[in-house]
Formats: C-alpha cells, sequence, structure tokens
C-alpha cells in the first residue's frame, strides 16, 4: 500500500469515527421527537390519491394527523415557486386556518417564531438537528442575517411561502412541534 492511499484510508477512518456517534445520536433524537408530535391514532386518518403529490408516494399507508395534514395543504396551496420573503405570515396563516393555533402569533421576525410557539401556544422545541429528520408536520426555525427563515415539514419536503425539496440553508435554531 503506497503512503497516498494510507493518507486517504486514514482520513476516511477519522471522519467515520467522529461521524459515528452524531449520527447514532441524531437517529436517537428523531425517534424521541415523533413521540412528541400532534400525532394522535384515535384522530388520525390516512391522506387521499389527491394528496400524494404532496406527502410523497407512501403516504397511503401512513396516518396523519388532520391538523397537520390542513396545515400542510393550506400552505402548499398558497405556496409560490419562489419566496416572497414572507414566510412566518405564511406558516401563522396555515397554523391559524387549520386550528393548530387559536390565535394569530404576534412576533414579526422569523427567527422569533420557536419562543411565541413555545410561551404561547404549547409547542415543545425537540432535539433534532437536521431539518431532514424532523418529523412531518414540524415547525423549523431558522437564524442568520436579517429576519430569519421559517417552514414546515412535509414528507416530501418544506413549504412556507414557497415549497422546496431541500431545507434552508440558514441556521437551524430550532424543531418544533405541538403535543396532543
Amino acid at each position: 500500500m503506497n503512503i497516498y492511499r494510507s493518507t486517504q484510508l486514514f482520513a476516511l477512518l477519522s471522519v467515520m469515527a467522529v461521524v459515528a456517534p452524531r449520527a447514532s445520536q441524531a437517529g436517537t433524537v428523531a425517534t424521541y421527537s415523533y413521540a412528541a408530535s400532534l400525532y394522535d391514532g384515535r384522530t388520525a386518518e390516512t391522506v387521499g390519491p389527491e394528496l400524494q403529490s404532496l406527502f410523497g408516494p407512501r403516504s397511503a399507508h401512513i396516518r396523519y394527523d388532520s391538523r397537520m395534514i390542513a396545515a400542510a395543504e393550506i400552505a402548499a396551496a398558497r405556496a409560490h415557486p419562489h419566496s416572497t420573503e414572507q414566510c412566518w405570515g405564511y406558516v401563522k396563516s396555515a397554523l391559524l386556518d387549520a386550528q393548530v393555533v387559536p390565535t394569530r402569533p404576534t412576533t414579526e421576525y422569523a427567527r422569533e417564531a420557536g419562543d411565541e410557539l413555545e410561551t404561547k401556544f404549547g409547542f415543545t422545541r425537540i432535539g433534532v438537528m437536521s431539518p431532514f429528520d424532523a418529523p412531518v408536520g414540524a415547525v423549523l426555525v431558522y437564524g442568520g442575517p436579517g429576519a430569519g427563515h421559517v417552514e414546515i415539514r412535509t414528507a416530501t419536503g418544506f413549504v412556507s411561502d414557497f415549497i422546496s425539496a431541500t431545507p434552508s440553508s440558514r441556521p437551524l435554531l430550532g424543531v418544533y412541534v405541538k403535543r396532543s
């Protein structure tokens, strides 16, 4: 084995040693997060063929909380192809119209959404480190420059004032779910 190959192998094993424990922890956290969602088996329902394009091809075999189905439908129906820089307004409206929250949230900036959802509306911040590990229906809050960003996790991606298959590139501040 030449020195170049040895160096590559050492680098690969070093990265795996650092990443593997984090991946294991993330899996544990993600498992907990689903238990903390709005899901209630007594009222959950499957989605019909018309919603499978929003929730993904395997959604016909999964039962969803009807309020989160409604919030995702509302957000997706109102979403634009590109950002209008009004993400928090669109998410507020979707949560209110789906009766996930009893009154419209009042914070101005998206980065403030998590605190308000926790203190006024009974949401819980869960320890999810990756937006892809967030449960369907979770509200993801991002920081960064300006007002930040907020979006709702769907089975096929993320929605706020626009639909995207990938999450925001801003720093994730928290993932919030509402216990049933």
